[in-house]
């Protein structure tokens, strides 16, 4: 079976409705150095939000350390709404490891596994063997086909609005650390025939601190079919100001299929968040949209308020629930990175 936008297969919107989220629990103390006991009660305050309205699949290193995140959950989450998976990981970073759904809703197998390679960010922490491993085993346990692609691509370097478009960096996709012997337009191939979009739009580079080469989920996020919310710096003098103006004069000139314009929706950044001197990659565009709230990090800051109420305006329908991030994102990341939804397919 080949899944190309010739046989009807696509990328859903997050916002679609998800048949669940699926997490592997963080366990990697080297990820969050010095500070790792933070980390596991912000998941907890994330798994209880999403358990109330949709399937939490949880991947767990083993019988043990099922139990032990079991015992974190009790009498917070939903309990019918938690599933462990024990499939191990090397980290946490579900959003980058886990495997890309596309649905055809038409097709006899309606929702499919895209298992792109994983190769830790450019082969920055090894090993990630077990990361690598991670989108058959989803497959099997949701009993879908996995289709394996040879390109690196993580599941963060890249937003879509359900209709066509997506949204993807130059400084991640191209970077040489990933896909070396593929130009920009065999990267735009691949996307195409495997995701079911017909545009891709590059930004240039991704925000201060961030390990991965410029995510895209740090910078600009779909919202609606012609709409995004992108991140934005008014301080000339910070480090993230010229990048960010840049991205932002991009999305100004970018057009959809029908020729409209982008309406576009600023989150001003948050003050600077260090730890031991250096700069981390708190961004309010790392929020994760479930069937019924959006999980957004906060950072004790002024923008805190001002950005809740830009994301309540671009989702009525949702109930935003801002969690404190300032332990999380010392492990390069937050509640996007560490999630990945699974699409109803009916």
């Amino acid at each position: 079976m080949t899944t190309t936008a010739a046989s009807g297969y696509r990328m859903p919107a997050e916002w679609a409705p998800h048949q669940a989220t699926w997490i592997s629990w963080p366990h990697k103390r080297e990820s969050w150095p010095d500070n790792f006991e933070p980390v596991e009660p912000i998941m907890v305050q994330a798994v209880a939000t999403l358990s109330r309205s949709e399937l939490v699949r949880i991947n767990v290193l083993d019988y043990a350390h099922q139990k032990h995140v079991a015992a974190l959950l009790e009498g917070k989450a939903q309990a019918h709404n938690v599933q462990f998976h024990r499939f191990p990981t090397n980290d946490a970073w579900c959003r980058d490891h886990g495997a890309i759904f596309v649905v055809n809703k038409a097709a006899a197998a309606p929702l499919v596994a895209l298992d792109f390679r994983f190769n830790s960010w450019g082969d920055k922490y090894p090993p990630y063997d077990l990361d690598d491993a991670i989108p058959p085993q989803m497959a099997k346990a949701l009993n879908v086909p996995c289709k394996r692609i040879e390109m690196v691509l993580e599941g963060g370097s890249i937003d879509v609005n359900g209709a066509g478009a997506l949204l993807t960096t130059e400084q991640c996709l191209l970077h040489p650390n990933r896909n070396p012997g593929m130009d920009r337009n065999a990267i735009e191939d691949v996307l195409t025939s495997q995701l079911g979009v017909t545009q891709v739009f590059w930004l240039g580079e991704g925000i201060v601190g961030d390990d991965t080469d410029g995510h895209i989920d740090d910078l600009t996020r779909f919202v609606a079919e012609d709409t995004v919310v992108t991140v934005t710096e008014h301080n000339r003098q910070d480090d993230n100001y010229a990048m960010l103006a840049e991205n932002r004069e991009r999305l100004r000139q970018l057009r959809l299929a029908d020729g409209r314009p982008l309406k576009v929706i600023e989150l001003p950044m948050p003050r600077p968040v260090e730890f031991a001197g250096d700069r981390l990659p708190a961004s309010y565009a790392n929020f994760y949209i479930g069937n019924t709230v959006v999980l957004m990090p906060s950072f004790d800051d002024p923008n805190d308020a001002v950005n809740e109420r830009s994301l309540a305006a671009a989702f009525p329908d949702r109930r935003i629930v801002p969690i404190d991030c300032r332990d999380l994102v010392l492990g390069l990341g937050t509640f996007h990175c560490l999630t990945q939804q699974v699409p109803a397919a009916a």
